[in-house]
This record gives structure tokens, C-alpha cells and sequence, in this order.
């Protein structure tokens, strides 16, 4: 499962399974149960990820100023480092603006 655009979509792992989505996690994995019928189901939810666009969209800031929270060691450690830069889960980055808004 995995959400997008304020949706939610998956999919039984079966040939020519359809996708599935609903407004709501509830109401996917219902569908979800039910197309697996009897089969035992298991569910793989796949997080939202941020990078540092995202991440500086979601608090409000400048890409530089998340870059000198970093360096600083005072964000969130990233989930992976790849070519293209710094990952987090975005739940991390949102629970850290709610932290830094309370002060």
C-alpha cells in the first residue's frame, strides 16, 4: 500500500490483480481483504519519503536553511544518502516542525 496525492492505493500480488484506492488506509485495505478472499494477506506499506525540497517545504523554510540545520546536527538523521541527496521519512520531518513550533 502506499499513499499518493491524499489517496490511498494497492495491490493484491497476483497476475492481473487490479489496483485498488481509497480516501482512506481503512477503506484500501478492505478492498484489499477482499480480493485476497481466503489467501492470507499481507500488507507492505510503503512511507512517504522527503527530501530537502520537501522537507523545506513542509517547515516553511529555504533549502540553505535546512542544509545549515543539518550541518549543524540539529535535524532529523536521514533514512538513506543517495546520489541525488538526503532522504527522510516524512512523518520525521513533519514531527519535527510540530516540535519546533511548540517552542
Amino acid at each position: 500500500m502506499w499513499r499518493e496525492d491524499g489517496r490511498w492505493f494497492g495491490r493484491v500480488d497476483r497476475a492481473g490483480a487490479p489496483t485498488r484506492s481509497a480516501s482512506g488506509r481503512a477503506g484500501c485495505l478492505a478492498a484489499l481483504r477482499r480480493d485476497a478472499g481466503r489467501a492470507a494477506l499481507t500488507v507492505e506499506v510503503v512511507p512517504e519519503l522527503a527530501g530537502v525540497a520537501e522537507a523545506a517545504e513542509i517547515l516553511g523554510w529555504d533549502k540553505r536553511r535546512v542544509f545549515t540545520y543539518i550541518s549543524r546536527g540539529s535535524f532529523p538523521e536521514p533514512v538513506a544518502m543517495l546520489a541525488s541527496g538526503r532522504v527522510w521519512r516524512r512523518r520525521d520531518i513533519e514531527r519535527y516542525a510540530r516540535t519546533r513550533r511548540r517552542r
